[in-house]
């Protein structure tokens, strides 16, 4: 399927590995050029070179912090005009909410529900005046069933996307709409973190721990970057206009619910 993105442009946010890369790379197949960013400048670079080499498109990349006023700054000013936006942020520690002070919980609704709206706050706009705009944000699984040491990504993330119920049902009349992307278990450098803290206090090894794990999923695996990529790269299609404000569940089938 031709998704109808050739020429458009992206911002991708915290997009140098892991899932974030997975949607440059998918976007950039489909014809996007790209505004990538990250703080590791290695890193990167290494990205932009290699969407370039595999798929041809201009990558822009742009080393800050993009959870910060000055990095969503210099972002913006590599693409002023995106067509489309996909937020992307790392989650903040686990924890007890006992540990957590105003400070810790600041930091997390900085990087996980305030950087997103102020990135949509400065281009939804734009979009609409051009009538077409594709924003996607990736949050969790834990939106939906939430992880009881991931309380700071618990309350961030879920203000996130009541905001984005509330947005996405006056943008769509434009041809402009807003969902999330909701990854369980994906093999990402969060999920190897999150493991070798398990298998720590379990006194097992990190192999025994995802095996196990990937063993517990429906799907018998873990996803994978490119997967979640190109479930990104369709909601930002042209033929996805009638899909917005929606919540999409990537997680093999571990949620055990009927909606």
């Amino acid at each position: 399927m031709d998704l109808g993105l050739k020429g458009k442009k992206a911002i991708v946010c915290a997009s140098s590995k892991g899932l974030g890369k997975g949607c440059a790379m998918a976007l950039a197949q489909e014809g996007v050029d790209l505004v990538i960013n990250s703080r590791s400048a290695d890193a990167l670079e290494a990205t932009a070179d290699e969407i370039r080499k595999a798929t041809g498109a201009t990558v822009t990349p742009v080393v800050c912090d993009v959870t910060t006023e000055e990095g969503r700054a210099a972002v913006l000013a590599a693409c002023p005009n995106p067509d489309i936006l996909v937020n992307n942020a790392g989650g903040p520690p686990p924890g007890d909410f006992r540990d957590w002070d105003r400070d810790d919980w600041i930091k997390a609704l900085d990087a996980n529900m305030l950087t997103p709206i102020f990135l949509i706050k400065a281009i939804v706009d734009g979009m609409i005046e051009r009538k077409f705009g594709r924003i996607v944000n990736i949050t969790s699984g834990a939106v939906k069933a939430p992880i009881d040491i991931l309380g700071l990504s618990n309350g961030a993330r879920t203000g996130l996307t009541g905001f984005i119920a509330g947005l996405s049902r006056k943008t769509v009349r434009h041809n402009v709409t807003i969902n999330n992307l909701l990854p369980g278990p994906f093999d990402t450098d969060r999920l190897k973190q999150t493991m070798a803290g398990a298998a720590k206090a379990a006194g097992k090894s990190v192999e025994e721990i995802a095996k196990a794990r990937a063993a517990n999923n429906p799907a018998g695996r873990f996803g994978t970057p490119e997967e979640f990529g190109q479930a990104c790269a369709f909601l930002c299609s042209a033929q996805s206009g009638f899909i917005t404000g929606q919540n999409l569940l990537l997680d093999g089938g571990a949620f055990p619910g009927t909606l």
